[in-house]
């Protein structure tokens, strides 16, 4: 059957991203509208129409580089740093002393704080630091070390909010990062059980039935049994022993942390009959009852069910004894589908299944109410000794929904 690679990208910088493109253009228009209202103000106005001429272009022309944190890159940063702080310097020649001093805004005027936030965004709260001192710095220069109080405010205000917004940033990565490592350990210890349940369907029983057989021939085949007893030990310890397979695959990358998990799609376009799948556990001594028209279910969730009903069918002719009989029931309610396993045999002492969940032994822990678990459905024992043993396995008609939304948290 097909496998398909199912990816999931989680990256709350994405936002910051766009909203410093959007900053970035209409601080770049205020600054023009600025100038164009104090034009006759202004006295040597061809430094400041050459300036935002090139302050239109570079900002129209980067907005590529201000996409993600890969396309925004230490060079393009510098450039853009050096660039406002040019227009900072380049205010003394463009306006006149009275005008500075009555507190003029600088040609790049707040644009610059958009070249600070860039740095916060890709680099954290020092990048951001550094950036806003070299701001701060030009200001004061800019200023002739004498600031006016908007000046302060200015540069405290750029200062305090783009060291604020790194550390934010940083504190989102790294709960990414959390996030996508839960989300990875959460996908491992799924498929971890799934092979376990399929061990226990197969390896680990054919084992059991080595054993038992060799020790009831003997001879050469008790020795052979003896082995397979050991193996079957050997491999319950490793399936219940908590090994975490590798995480599938798991990076940082530039748009937020990615996750990929394997999972195995439904090979069918639509719901299909739960009963031509129980159908194979009728016999002489296992009794269906069904309803008369289709019972509905999801390919996964009915497979899966049908496993269940297998595994519970298997405990019955395993400790139960040969001659014990069981039966099973199918009930089509309008929100979920029930099946109902029950024998007639000797029933389980109290206390054993979570002796033998300790033994290794996982038939009820993973093949039944694992298999339940994940689909969102769930899984009841009753047994009473001398009195039978009732397996009562409840899957909801939207299980492929749960399914997908349990795998997504």
């Amino acid at each position: 059957m097909a496998e398909r690679e199912r990816v999931m990208r989680m990256s709350v910088e994405q936002p910051l991203w766009r909203a410093l493109a959007g900053y970035r253009v209409l601080t770049m228009v205020y600054a023009i509208g600025l100038f164009i209202s104090a034009y006759h103000e202004v006295a040597r106005p061809w430094v400041s129409i050459a300036y935002l001429a090139v302050l239109a272009v570079w900002t129209l022309a980067t907005l590529p580089c201000v996409a993600n944190a890969a396309s925004c890159t230490k060079r393009f940063l510098t450039a853009d740093l050096t660039i406002a702080l040019a227009g900072i310097l380049l205010t003394r020649l463009a306006e006149t002393h009275e005008r500075i001093d009555a507190g003029a805004p600088t040609l790049p005027s707040i644009w610059t704080a958009g070249a600070v936030l860039a740095f916060a965004i890709k680099g954290g709260w020092r990048w951001a630091a550094f950036a806003s001192t070299l701001v701060a710095a030009a200001n004061l220069v800019h200023r002739s070390g004498v600031p006016t109080r908007d000046t302060v405010h200015m540069v405290l205000l750029v200062w305090i909010a783009s060291i604020a917004i790194g550390y934010v940033v940083e504190v989102a990565r790294a709960s990414e990062r959390t996030l996508a490592r839960a989300l990875e350990i959460e996908a491992a210890t799924r498929e971890r059980e799934r092979l376990a349940r399929d061990i226990h369907d197969s390896v680990l029983q054919v084992l059991a039935m080595v054993q038992r057989r060799g020790a009831v021939i003997g001879g050469e085949a008790a020795e052979l049994g003896r082995m397979a007893g050991e193996q079957e030990v050997a491999l319950r310890t490793l399936v219940s022993g908590g090994l975490v397979p590798v995480p599938r695959v798991s990076q940082e990358a530039a748009e937020g942390a990615v996750v990929r998990a394997v999972d195995e799609p439904d090979d069918s376009d639509g719901p299909v009959d739960l009963r031509a799948l129980l159908a194979p556990y009728a016999g002489s001594k296992v009794s269906l009852a069904e309803p008369g028209a289709p019972v509905p279910v999801a390919p996964v969730a009915a497979r899966e069910l049908a496993a269940a009903v297998g595994a519970a069918l298997d405990n019955v002719r395993r400790h139960a004894g040969e001659h014990a009989r069981a039966w099973i029931l199918v009930e089509d309610e309008p929100g979920e589908v029930i099946v109902t396993v029950r024998d007639d045999g000797p029933g389980i002492p109290e206390g054993r299944l979570a002796q033998a969940e300790g033994e290794g032994r996982l038939g009820v822990a993973l093949s039944i109410r694992g298999r339940l678990r994940d689909l969102g459905g769930s899984a009841e024992l009753i047994s009473v000794p001398g009195q039978g043993t009732e397996v009562e396995l409840k899957v909801p008609k939207d299980s492929s929904a749960s399914r997908g939304k349990a795998e997504q948290r």
